[in-house]
């Protein structure tokens, strides 16, 4: 089995990997062809800028997958407003038949946390601390 992989900050060693997932408002099919490749390119961009890591990253035409590591102290809700925000600034900017929409994105997003032992093994090893 592979060792987990940590990352630090000035003051956190984390391992802390999120499945992201969101739509355009109403859930339009608009993120294709060249609005697709911008989307993902502005994207990589934000997660650079914030030393955010992308793991991975799926732009379908009505919602998108983002797999991403971020510093905990950072927050994953800021960088997902980040990353909303500015993409809808430049996404907007750029693709005029965009600006119909009273927004790009909508104000919900998914969030799961990836990686790690399974529940029960950290459980049991919190449990186990004081029998040691």
């Amino acid at each position: 089995m592979a060792k987990p992989l940590y990352r630090s900050s000035q003051n956190v060693l984390y391992s802390s990997k999120y499945h992201l997932v969101w739509c355009p408002k109403y859930r339009r099919r608009v993120l294709v062809g060249a609005v697709a490749n911008r989307t993902a390119e502005t994207i990589h961009d934000v997660c650079n800028t914030h030393d955010a890591h992308v793991l991975g990253l799926e732009v379908m035409p009505d919602h998108m997958h983002l797999l991403v590591e971020v510093d905990p102290s950072f927050g994953v809700s800021k960088l997902v407003r980040l990353v909303k925000g500015k993409s809808s600034r430049m996404l907007r900017q750029e693709f005029p038949h965009l600006r119909r929409l009273p927004s790009l994105w909508t104000n919900s997003w998914f969030c799961s946390t990836v990686g790690g032992a399974p529940l029960a093994v950290v459980k049991r090893y919190i449990e186990n601390q004081k029998v040691a």
